[in-house]
């Protein structure tokens, strides 16, 4: 009886556990089908929009268009909100991906999208452990669903986010999903991508960043407005050192090698990438216009047109970052000494129209009134709706700003009106270096900083040309006349009367030293010495036409009068165009049209365009080497022979003061030309050698400020000083391979240039000046 009790009660206690069993496999079951139905519902796109098959294969990132440079560097980007720029996993240092899955998702490798380990713990710890994202649903967040959401749309998110990881792990490799999260993530500070990351707090490719530098970014991942290492960097410190002590605990690094890494302070060279800073920024404007314009003329195949800003182009340019790099430096470095000297000779205390010079008061209140009317201020608030009269009230309140100053920005008050004075008061400045044979611009400085002063000197700033004119006049009377560098000329007052060429009156220059020697001079030392006289002979008998006949097939647009005056340099030119023109006389009478990119692609590596260099005969081989045996008189013996010179900054306060890096010392051939205009408004000087071509233009937003004096006005001081510094850090840069070779001659030239006189000529003072 008692086992049959016992027995009737083991029944009794299954009956009574059965209803409980029932329904606890019944939930689960439930459970299990509802969340396998939640799953279906989002794949389907029932909980909101899910990316289809060819999202999937095309994520939408806006992708920047990436300048490079000839010699395989990123010179910058164009880009509106995110400065991005994909980098393949093979480019990718392997600590640097060591350090992203040992920090972010250990089992990466185990999983198929979601860590059911790490899920499991975060729901039994409640986050307390860690959280359960995968690199993969992290991925999925930031390619498709980057906006915060709460309450239940949180859950829904997260449940897409998961079926959105497993459809990415089916349809990229590892490697391929780690490099796309490394791609896509914002860095903060315009850093969108790893590329833009190392660049901007390295200053490298992510290839070269070092492991605890690698560790810093990686830590960024968890929150980079947070960890901003330009704002935060204890906190930035902090986290590097998480993720190093991550890798170690995951056997990526040694504890030795941890405990050293963690005891570096956090290093970081910030180099921010915006369109008013970095390295060629007047180029980089200049190329978004011709982009813009390459664009509109080179649609895609479907029709519509490529987007600058987010289609990731890829523009290969003819810059050289180093060169550019020199460029940049001869430049600033001038002209902060000369603004200096500027600032002496013209001190507002003695002068009270500074920074004009000799200029009455209505023309300085003229000037004033031109500048007031052209500024953005004045635009904006006519735009605006303002009277006339309150917009001139504005120019008279005090406002604070920040200017530019050669020591750096600073916050002042001052009115719009002193702003105006302050800035007219700089010397300005433009340079450009081209290789003649393929038209290759390899350095492009339009003015001293280019978010202050965005006037582009280089091809906006048509200026006269002074002397550095002279040499087409020569060309011409050359080429039409069959006339040698040695023929003779005498250096007497010479005129060319009225009715002739258009003149209404006689037309007598001065030389300028106001003096006529009555001596003969060959072609060559008058050129080399800015002798006015003999330029004037030569234009007398060849005429203005077929002068500017030979101008324009140099490439030079900018409007010339038919007048005799233009031989002395009265006409305007921007740097651009003379460097294109001298170009041709170094490469044998060839003219290249000057040429800034090479080759364009699409974000996928395809070409969509390569350049063919522009390209016409204008002179003959022997008259080209002719004018260059002419300008390289310059250098021996006229006004560019300083470059060759020693020791003159021991006893003469220009050479000490404002011809920066002097001594130049050269001894190999250089052709060139000096040009200063009238009161010393504008200094050039266009140097050459065989393979390379720097044309350098110095003067005042306005021709009103110039030195008083010619000593410091003239092209030898203001600007050749800027080309000899250049020079200087690319000779000294063997790998540029810069020539220091004659220049070539074509074989049997008959047009004499060694000139017998020329060894007497040699000894005689040179005037050191030149207009």
């Amino acid at each position: 009886m008692r086992k049959a009790n016992q027995s009737d009660n083991k029944n009794t206690r299954k009956k009574r556990k059965n209803p409980f069993l029932r329904w606890f496999w019944t939930l689960f079951a439930i459970g299990i089908a509802g969340v396998l139905l939640l799953f279906l519902s989002a794949s389907l796109g029932l909980l909101g929009e899910m990316p289809d098959f060819k999202h999937l294969e095309n994520p939408e990132t806006n992708l920047a268009t990436e300048i490079v440079t000839a010699d395989g560097k990123s010179l910058g980007k164009f880009y509106l909100d995110e400065n991005r720029t994909p980098i393949k996993f093979k480019d990718l240092p392997k600590h640097l991906v060591d350090a992203l899955i040992a920090t972010e998702d250990e089992r990466f490798y185990e999983h198929s999208g979601i860590d059911l380990r790490g899920t499991l713990r975060a729901m039994v710890y409640m986050g307390g452990k860690g959280g359960a994202s995968t690199i993969s649903q992290q991925l999925a967040k930031q390619l498709f669903h980057k906006e915060k959401t709460r309450g239940l749309a949180r859950y829904t998110q997260k449940i897409k986010e998961w079926v959105i990881a497993t459809r990415l792990e089916k349809q990229y490799t590892k490697e391929e999903i780690l490099a796309m999260y490394f791609n896509i993530y914002d860095f903060n500070n315009n850093a969108d991508g790893i590329r833009s990351a190392a660049k901007i707090y390295f200053d490298k490719e992510p290839k070269n960043l070092k492991i605890e530098e690698g560790a810093m970014l990686v830590g960024m991942f968890k929150n980079s407005a947070l960890y901003n290492p330009v704002k935060n960097k204890e906190g930035v410190t902090n986290r590097r050192n998480v993720v190093l002590a991550q890798m170690a605990k995951n056997n990526y690094i040694t504890q030795e090698v941890k405990d050293s890494l963690q005891q570096l302070p956090l290093k970081i060279k910030y180099t921010p990438e915006s369109h008013n800073d970095g390295m060629a920024t007047y180029f980089r404007e200049y190329l978004r216009s011709y982009m813009k314009a390459w664009i509109e003329q080179n649609p895609k195949p479907d029709g519509t047109k490529h987007n600058l800003y987010l289609d990731g182009l890829k523009v290969y340019t003819t810059i050289d970052s180093k060169m550019q790099q020199y460029a940049e430096t001869a430049l600033k470095a001038h002209l902060k000494q000369l603004q200096k000297a500027f600032d002496a000779e013209n001190n507002p205390k003695k002068n009270k129209t500074y920074p004009f010079v000799k200029v009455s008061k209505e023309e300085y209140k003229s000037l004033i009134e031109r500048a007031m009317k052209n500024s953005n201020r004045w635009i904006h608030l006519k735009y605006l709706g303002y009277s006339e009269s309150e917009i001139r009230a504005s120019f008279d309140q005090k406002t604070e700003m920040r200017v530019f100053t050669w020591k750096g920005e600073r916050d002042t008050v001052m009115t719009p009106r002193d702003s105006i004075l302050y800035y007219k008061a700089f010397l300005r400045s433009g340079m450009m270096s081209m290789e003649p044979q393929t038209g290759h611009i390899k350095a492009w400085v339009g003015g001293i900083n280019y978010k202050h002063f965005q006037y582009d000197q280089v091809v906006q700033g048509a200026r006269q040309t002074g002397s550095t004119f002279k040499p087409f006049v020569y060309a011409t009377a050359i080429d039409q006349l069959h006339y040698s560098p040695c023929l003779e000329l005498p250096d007497i007052l010479t005129c060319i009367e009225a009715d002739k060429y258009g003149n209404v009156q006689p037309w007598c220059p001065r030389n300028s030293t106001g003096k006529f020697t009555g001596k003969m001079m060959t072609l060559k030392y008058a050129l080399a010495n800015s002798v006015n006289s003999i330029t004037v002979n030569l234009m007398d008998k060849v005429g203005p036409i077929p002068v500017i006949n030979l101008v324009r097939k140099l490439g030079i647009t900018s409007e010339m009068p038919e007048m005799p005056s233009i031989a002395l340099g009265t006409a305007d030119a921007t740097v651009f165009q003379m460097v294109g023109a001298y170009g041709t006389f170094a490469n044998e009478g060839v003219y290249v049209k000057p040429v800034l990119v090479t080759r364009i692609e699409d974000k996928n590596g395809t070409v969509l365009f390569e350049n063919t260099p522009e390209t016409h005969d204008v002179v003959n081989a022997e008259v080209a080497r002719a004018v260059v045996n002419l300008m390289e008189g310059v250098t021996r013996y006229g006004s560019g022979a300083r470059l060759r010179t020693k020791g003159a900054d021991t006893y003469n306060a220009i050479y000490k003061n404002v011809m920066t890096g002097y001594p130049y010392q050269f001894t190999n051939p250089i052709a060139g030309k000096t040009g200063t205009t009238q009161n010393n408004s504008d200094g050039w000087f266009i140097g050459m050698v065989p393979n390379l071509v720097t044309g350098v233009w110095v003067g005042g937003e306005d021709r009103a400020v110039h030195f008083r004096t010619t000593a410091y006005g003239q092209g030898a001081t203001m600007a050749l000083p800027v080309w000899g510094y250049y020079m200087k850090k690319c000779y000294a840069d063997k790998d540029l391979g810069i020539s220091q070779a004659p220049f070539p001659a074509p074989q049997n030239l008959e047009i004499p240039i060694d000139c017998n006189k020329e060894k007497d000529e040699d000894t005689d003072e040179a005037t050191d000046f030149d207009f």
